[in-house]
């Protein structure tokens, strides 16, 4: 014979999987989130202080006594570039600022292909000093992060795209050779 018991808690599991399960599933997509925006910053600071560190080993000696390793904004951006594997180029907005002078921004994939920026030695010899050893340069960069978290967080705007937010990075260090 068989009890009734049984039937009356059928939809005990069911509520206990809505009052757990569910906020668990948020838990752990909060995580992945959470990872990848990690992933991403690190990503970032380790392009630009490769960027960087490149630079500073290029700059006021490059071209004495018959040397020809000189580099350029596209040569730099190309380190970049090289450095972030798995991030898309032409979102990445670059600002690269001698100590002396104009600071040039674009985004990587203009940095790399526009002619005009693959003939400007950077870090620049012009005004002149900007490029002698102990002067800073320093390069930035900007990424959107789009995180599917942020349309449950208090205070979006709606005027702004759903969870984009964008990362900084910046790394500065001074001329060595």
């Amino acid at each position: 014979m068989k009890s009734g018991r049984r039937r009356q808690s059928g939809g005990n599991s069911l509520i206990e999987f809505t009052l757990v399960g569910i906020p668990i599933i948020f838990v752990l997509i909060s995580i992945f989130q959470m990872s990848s925006g990690m992933w991403l910053y690190q990503t970032l600071a380790f392009a630009v202080r490769e960027g960087t560190r490149y630079a500073i080993v290029h700059g006021a000696n490059c071209s004495r006594n018959g040397n020809t390793y000189c580099v350029t904004v596209s040569g730099v951006a190309t380190v970049i570039s090289n450095a972030a594997r798995g991030l898309d180029p032409s979102q990445m907005t670059i600002t690269l600022t001698p100590s002396q002078g104009s600071a040039i921004t674009d985004t990587l994939v203009n940095l790399m292909n526009t002619g005009t920026y693959s003939t400007t030695t950077w870090p620049p010899s012009s005004p002149p000093g900007a490029n002698a050893v102990g002067q800073p340069v320093t390069i930035s960069v900007s990424y959107p992060f789009n995180s599917g978290i942020s349309m449950f967080w208090p205070g979006v705007k709606p005027e702004r795209p759903h969870g984009r937010f964008y990362m900084p990075a910046s790394s500065t260090d001074l001329i060595q050779f």
